[in-house]
């Protein structure tokens, strides 16, 4: 039997299915030593990784043999036994190679980025070639891995040429090549019919069930499941009582519902005090994890301008962000809703006419604008915003001679915050008020800023950038000091997300702490609050400051008035769905599955519980009420 393996047609499926192996089992090895300090020591659950993993690769390596199992069938001995098609089967060969060495070093890189396999945010980089290419160039030593893995792929190569040799010296017939390769074609039908991700969910340790998958299995799947159905895939309850549910939850003392239709959550917020349209500018800040700030412990002083502006304004110290993407915080900031399940609102086709923040103070009659330093079709975000109520302003309208610095995610902090003074003193010029969200781009990899600015030198990591944004921060807080329309204004500072999101369990709430400032000294009195909040409050928080009354389709509520029994929050991966309420978090996952957790916030530690009946309905309530009235179009901006 190993003679007919080493010298038949089929003998390079069997040596590229042994390659295959061979550098995920390597690669598994290589992340699973990094990973040591975050698995638990079970020596049965280090067994259950391997062996589900080789399970992985070989279901993965079958759904990629296919190809080549036709090509093996199909070319007849006269061709495949030619020396010219001998150097081609070579140079094929060792591309093959090549790039099965190119996806184990970049898996290695992603997982060190990101905690995870290839995921959803593999599959938008795919999207965003320009961006993603140059900070790969900028944030990696690509000469020196590129001629690692061309040297690997040629030894590798090396070693099994004898083996391609062997498989050409037999003679075959076509009848006899359908025969051997039949049973490679039929295999494939059995995991595609039974196999999924979930068999890699072998632990409630979330590291663990991301070592036995496998990167390009999951990448596919991510490809495959970027937009999800909830009524399909999660638990859900009767329409009627969902909705009914969530009149509940959203009602507040200064609100009013419009009609007593079920299916309309519109209120109208009543504050009777009088309106005071003061500009509002939304800083919203990359990956800026509330851990690194020194107000929130942290003690290698790398925000000294947001710790000081801490004090002077309104802290909000128990804030999550409702995912792990800028999408997902544009999404949550701008909308108000909770996380929706795959894709965020931001980058679905559907999105126009949103009822939005932005579309509220266009009608109160300010200058709205969303306000970056990179090219806005990323992540679809020039297309939402100029379609929700926002003007757009991004790296095309930035001359040349405004930019000091730029990446591969657009200009610095600096540049970007000089940008937006500009836009705002037009604005007061025209004796109008401003809104706008400035979505901030240099804490991220590759972590590179104007040098000169601040003690820890550029491109050296993640503290330096957090240095660096503070640092524009507080340069632009104290530009705009200057400005006659400073007094007026009202400054927002929070996060977009994390900088890792990624834990032993499947939503490590600390993870999606957050800070939240709101400044304003000339009309608010420093304070701090810890209420239990999410991104989706901004906004009604805002207005309230601002004595608005309005109609409203928000989910969140203002913070400031919110009372104990409102507190909850809301966190996501693309598919896990979080609900948070004290110290208890509920999850909502695919196929309908469902658990309940206590955590302690501050360890981060959790631990499986007995499901609160309550709470879970309270979950289901918020998120299948969300996707119900963003099928159905309830929650769209009236423009007649």
């Amino acid at each position: 039997m190993s003679k007919n393996i080493f010298k038949g047609r089929f003998c390079p499926l069997y040596v590229f299915f042994a390659v295959f192996v061979f550098l995920s089992l390597l690669i598994r090895t290589i992340l699973f030593v990094e990973s040591l300090s975050v698995l638990d020591e079970n020596i049965w659950l280090f067994m259950k990784i391997y062996y589900t993993g080789l399970f992985l690769d070989v279901v993965t390596m079958l759904y990629f043999a296919i190809p080549m199992v036709f090509y093996l069938i199909i070319i007849p001995d006269r061709i495949y036994r030619n020396r010219f098609h001998k150097l081609f089967f070579y140079t094929l060969s060792l591309g093959v190679i090549c790039i099965l060495v190119f996806t184990g070093t970049t898996e290695y890189f992603f997982f060190q980025e990101f905690g995870t396999r290839f995921n959803f945010i593999a599959v938008d980089y795919l999207i965003y070639t320009h961006e993603v290419l140059r900070n790969i160039y900028e944030s990696y030593p690509l000469y020196r891995i590129f001629s690692m893995i061309a040297l690997v792929s040629l030894l590798m190569f090396l070693f099994i040429r004898r083996f391609l040799d062997k498989s050409m010296e037999e003679k075959t017939v076509f009848r006899q090549r359908i025969k051997q390769g039949a049973l490679f074609l039929i295999m494939p039908l059995i995991p595609f019919a039974f196999v999924d991700l979930s068999f890699s969910h072998i632990s409630s340790n979330t590291y663990a069930n991301e070592l036995s998958a496998n990167g390009i299995y999951t990448f596919f799947a991510a490809l495959k499941n970027n937009e999800i159905d909830y009524e399909g895939f999660y638990a859900t309850e009767d329409a009627d009582m969902v909705l009914t549910n969530l009149h509940e939850m959203l009602r507040e003392k200064n609100s009013t519902f419009v009609s007593n239709s079920a299916s309309d959550i519109s209120r109208y917020i009543n504050n009777t005090d009088q309106e005071n349209k003061l500009n509002v500018v939304v800083v919203i800040v990359e990956s800026l994890s509330a851990e690194y700030l020194g107000t929130f412990g942290n003690k290698n002083n790398l925000t000294p301008n947001l710790d000081r502006l801490s004090k002077e304004g309104i802290l909000f110290t128990n804030i999550h962000a409702t995912g792990t993407r800028t999408d997902r915080g544009l999404e949550a900031i701008t909308l108000s809703v909770p996380p929706t399940q795959g894709r965020s609102i931001v980058k679905r086709p559907d999105n126009k006419n949103m009822f939005s923040w932005g579309a509220i103070m266009k009608s109160k009659g300010y200058d709205t604008s969303f306000i970056y330093g990179g090219y806005g079709y990323f992540d679809n975000m020039n297309y939402f915003f100029s379609n929700n109520g926002f003007k757009t302003v991004d790296r095309r309208d930035i001359a040349k001679e405004e930019v000091q610095f730029e990446n591969a995610w657009g200009v610095c902090d600096e540049d970007l915050f000089n940008k937006a003074i500009k836009e705002f003193n037009d604005s007061y010029k025209n004796r109008r008020p401003f809104f706008a969200e400035i979505m901030t781009t240099s804490n991220h990899r590759p972590y590179t800023y104007p040098d000169g600015r601040i003690d820890i030198p550029s491109h050296t990591g993640r503290d330096g950038a957090v240095k660096y944004t503070d640092y524009a921060i507080g340069k632009f807080i104290d530009d705009a000091k200057k400005e006659p329309w400073f007094k007026d204004t009202v400054f927002v500072i929070v996060a977009d997300h994390c900088a890792n999101s990624s834990g032993k369990v499947k939503l490590p709430v600390k993870k999606y702490e957050i800070p939240l400032l709101i400044y304003s000294p000339a009309h608010i009195v420093p304070q701090k609050i810890d209420k239990l909040a999410s991104q989706i409050d901004i906004a009604p928080t805002v207005l309230g400051l601002l004595n608005f009354s309005y109609t409203t389709n928000f989910f969140g509520k203002d913070i400031l008035k919110m009372q104990p029994e409102q507190e909850r929050a809301f966190i996501s991966t693309y598919q896990k769905l979080g609900y948070l309420k004290k110290d208890k978090l509920v999850i909502l996952d695919v196929k309908k599955e469902k658990g309940s957790y206590q955590f302690n916030r501050n360890s981060g530690e959790s631990r499986k519980i007995p499901p609160d009946p309550k709470m879970l309905e309270e979950a289901i309530s918020y998120y299948q009420g969300t996707n119900y009235l963003y099928k159905h179009h309830l929650n769209r901006w009236d423009l007649n």
